[in-house]
């Protein structure tokens, strides 16, 4: 049994909307360095568990830890431990890169001069070091994801969460905004919790959730899941789970 803190942890989570169960009894962990795939179709909770994460809204019942720090009102120590990137795009378009970042970062309590020194960091990370001044509205839609992967990454936090991030990138850009994120997470510093209902941005995941309907339905690695329910891959494992669950 693992028992590290984990960097995150829930515990019986719940939320409702009237007689509608966005998320029923929703439990998992996830360690330090991981690679989450949170995995469903659209309507399934992904966005109202983000939503709590984040603060937006408050779950009904249920724990909530994010690096051994109980989420809920008060706590302003969480809000330095989460970096998140919604489905739709919160960037300033008409400001630049550079100004965006150093903006974000100095919400942190950064120096300019430590801003400077991530924002080039991150910038020479991500391949945007000679975007850098101009406005956002210029760049590809792959472009401006890296940049708010860099600002998601400025704070240092414990915990990145990826809401359908892809939405609107062609196959190219998908996949390399997902390598980023993932090699982000094998250098140890950061654990990721990607939420997708695309199952080919899944199948390298260090642990997948599968989520349907506000219930978690299956937690392990995709590699254990598919051996388990003797499927030949994770299209054919989604199908099955979810179609018994209906």
């Amino acid at each position: 049994m693992n028992t590290a803190q984990p960097v995150l942890l829930l515990e019986g989570v719940c939320k409702a909307y009237g007689e509608l169960r966005a998320l029923d009894s929703v439990s998992f962990r996830i360690e330090p360095g991981q690679f989450v795939a949170l995995l469903g179709e659209n309507g399934a909770g992904k966005t109202t568990l983000f939503q709590i994460l984040t603060g937006l809204y408050t779950a009904d019942h249920g724990r909530i830890e994010i690096s051994g720090l109980p989420l809920g009102r008060g706590n302003s120590q969480i809000r330095e431990q989460i970096g998140a990137i919604f489905q739709a795009s919160t960037i300033d378009a008409e400001r630049s890169a550079w100004a965006n970042l150093l903006f974000h970062a100095q919400l942190f309590g950064l120096s300019r001069r430590a801003a400077r020194h991530r924002i080039d960091a991150l910038a020479a990370q991500f391949g945007f070091t000679d975007k850098l001044r101009q406005p956002m509205r210029t760049l590809s839609g792959g472009m401006r994801r890296r940049v708010e992967l860099a600002r998601a990454l400025i704070n240092e936090p414990a915990l990145l969460l990826m809401d359908e991030p892809t939405v609107g990138l062609d196959p190219v850009a998908r996949r390399q905004l997902c390598a980023e994120v993932r090699q982000r997470c094998a250098t140890g510093t950061v654990a990721a919790l990607w939420a997708t209902h695309l199952v080919d941005e899944a199948e390298t995941a260090d642990q997948l959730l599968i989520l349907h309907r506000g219930r978690l339905i299956a937690a392990d690695t995709p590699q254990k899941l598919i051996a388990r329910y003797g499927v030949a891959d994770l299209t054919a494992l989604f199908l099955q789970l979810t179609e018994k669950s209906k």
